[in-house]
């Protein structure tokens, strides 16, 4: 019995999903169809990759191994076909694409909404998560990273800088009194984020003492924003997303004269070789619509 490209996507998918069921509604297909091709695929391969027990599935020894094996096989096959299939003409497949919540809603999602329409015969899937996402455990082709980049064998360009303000409600600061001296900060509020403890966040030079951890903390920039809209704290947030309530008057920065360092915002993508034409365009037109001049500061 011989395997097919379907056999080895299904696998990973089960291996990603852990779980029949969550291969099958990711592959959008039955459970049977899913059970059957891994059925086959260890026919093929003649050994088993699952074991069963109560209705549950666990991948064996072999099935991590072949995984490691066969994702950036699979990754480099597909980008080949596609290479051959678009030519110089448009491009065709699936390009899917990670993104933080916050700054893929208000600026991803726009940029890769006009890829789109330029390319009208590629499969385009954009998703949103704040965590750390595994560009290759989840099939990502591309992902769109906030901060400085830890050691990795994702390839990289950088996009953009974005640079943070600290920020307070008026009704805050009147209820609070005004922040006008850095050593004032450990008498205020921070609202948290989830993914990071407040010294990671709060970093300047010199070094100044954060403010004390509010009782609110959330996992998403735009809902700190609102916290502190409320008058419920202060935050140090990216000015791509409070530039608008800046503008406005509905927030005020306090303490300009600290100056955080910019979070790098970056496109990374696995070391596929040669790479894709349908990535490599992205990779550009990401480039090109962020720049040295970025949406949040043009006006």
């Amino acid at each position: 019995m011989q395997w097919t490209i379907a056999d080895i996507e299904t696998f990973l998918l089960v291996m990603d999903a852990g779980s029949i069921s969550g291969a099958a509604i990711r592959a959008d297909v039955s459970k049977s169809v899913v059970s059957k091709r891994i059925s086959d695929f260890e026919a093929a391969v003649g050994t088993a990759l699952f074991t069963r027990h109560a209705g549950r599935i666990a991948p064996t020894d072999a099935a991590i191994s072949l995984a490691e094996r066969l994702r950036p096989a699979l990754v480099e096959l597909v980008a080949a076909a596609e290479s051959v299939a678009s030519g110089e003409t448009g491009l065709r497949g699936r390009l899917t694409v990670s993104t933080p919540m916050s700054f893929g809603i208000q600026h991803v999602g726009p940029i890769i909404a006009a890829f789109a329409r330029a390319h009208p015969e590629l499969e385009v899937i954009l998703d949103y998560d704040d965590a750390m996402v595994d560009l290759a455990r989840g099939g990502f082709d591309a992902g769109i990273r906030l901060g400085e980049m830890a050691d990795s064998t994702l390839l990289t360009r950088k996009l953009c800088e974005g640079r943070r303000a600290i920020v307070a409600s008026p009704d805050y600061l009147a209820h609070h009194g005004p922040l006008t001296n850095p050593a004032q900060l450990s008498d205020h509020a921070s609202i948290c984020y989830l993914n990071k403890r407040i010294g990671e966040i709060w970093r300047f030079d010199p070094p100044v003492a954060p403010p004390t951890p509010a009782r609110l903390t959330t996992n998403n920039g735009e809902a700190m924003r609102d916290m502190v809209l409320a008058g419920l704290g202060i935050s140090l947030l990216p000015m791509f997303i409070v530039h608008d309530d800046l503008r406005q008057g509905r927030l005020v920065q306090v303490l300009p004269e600290l100056q955080p360092p910019p979070l790098p915002i970056n496109v990374v993508w696995p070391p596929v070789r040669p790479m894709p034409r349908k990535l490599r365009l992205l990779v550009d037109h990401l480039a090109a619509s962020l720049g040295d001049s970025p949406p949040w500061l043009r006006d």
